[in-house]
């Protein structure tokens, strides 16, 4: 059976490298996910499960998502709040192949929670 990936809902996928510096930039204050990420990257202990989380999407939230991928683990983010959204973090993350997301500044309500609704959708193949 081969592993169809969803497409993600962003507002720009050319804002990723702006994305991946403020990731940067978050990353220097957070020691505690960058050590884990170091375990997490020997041992792999999350090889062949699928997160889904709706949290806002942010540089840090970014670093908690490079984490649980280094463990080995398929992540589904969507926004929480799409007020909070990060769109440059949201291409950042988007670019990588373990990560989709449904997350753009600014949607309207309906878009809100079909994206909120999307990480597990009924019948999605990942």
């Amino acid at each position: 059976m081969s592993r169809q990936r969803a497409r993600s809902d962003i507002a720009d996928p050319a804002l990723a490298d702006q994305g991946a510096a403020r990731i940067g930039r978050s990353e220097r204050s957070m020691p505690v996910l960058r050590a884990i990420r170091a375990g997490f990257a020997e041992k792999r202990p999350l090889t062949g499960l699928t997160i889904a989380a709706c949290l806002h999407v942010t540089a840090e939230t970014a670093i908690l998502v490079r984490t649980l991928t280094a463990g080995g683990a398929q992540v589904r983010l969507a926004a929480s709040n799409p007020l909070s959204t990060q769109d440059d973090v949201a291409a950042a993350l988007a670019g990588q192949p373990e990560v989709t997301v449904f997350a753009r500044r600014g949607v309207p309500p309906t878009e809100y929670h079909q994206h909120v609704d999307a990480p597990s959708a009924p019948g999605q193949r990942w």
